[in-house]
């Protein structure tokens, strides 16, 4: 049985790796609250561990080929979890320490025309980057992602067949984390936000 669940897992990082996103959705289902009451037992905080916890999952979208490489996937995303929790709790600390050593009172505020401004830079860069995709996995990606079509229904309207609208979005979708590979927080937000 075992056995079993190892290769379900690999075939899952093998499809995650070429864009798969019901794959991905799979392995995120699986181990959320596992990592979840993971990072809630470190940092005692709902916001931070769920902070945690998304900062896991984009380590693992963004691996792409050498998803396939890890292997097992649950030490792994402990490990990602761990690594990033500490990193957090350096920073509390650290901003402790400093708060107190120039004697300043602060208090978090919710700012939400920051957020409002971060999320229209997020989909500007996600439209820019839509836009430098080919014609046929731009007709494909806005069909699907952004109207919402089945790839069924999209294939239809394109006519052409179900495999090709798929093929066209892995390609479409890896070109597009290529292109926003080095912006991890627009990446963040994208997929916070279900916008990719």
């Amino acid at each position: 049985m075992a056995a079993k669940v190892l290769l379900d897992e690999r075939t899952l990082l093998s499809k995650v790796a070429e864009g798969d996103q019901r794959a991905f959705r799979a392995i995120y289902d699986h181990y959320y609250d596992r990592i979840l009451g993971y990072g809630l037992r470190l940092l005692k905080s709902d916001l931070l561990a769920e902070e945690m916890v998304q900062h896991a999952f984009l380590k693992i979208w963004t691996l792409e080929e050498k998803l396939t490489e890890i292997k097992n996937l649950e030490r792994y995303l402990i490990t990602v979890a761990r690594n990033h929790a500490l990193d957090v709790l350096r920073r509390r600390k650290l901003t402790v320490r400093v708060n107190r050593e120039i004697s300043m009172d602060w208090s978090e505020s919710h700012n939400e025309t920051e957020e409002e401004i971060l999320l229209n830079d997020t989909r500007r860069m996600l439209d820019e980057a839509i836009e430098l995709l080919a014609p046929q996995q731009k007709r494909v990606y806005k069909l699907c992602r952004q109207q919402g079509l089945k790839y069924d229904e999209a294939a239809k309207e394109l006519n052409l067949s179900p495999a090709t609208v798929q093929s066209y979005m892995k390609l479409a979708l890896s070109t597009l984390r290529k292109h926003l590979a080095n912006r991890t927080d627009i990446v963040a937000m994208l997929i916070i936000f279900k916008l990719f």
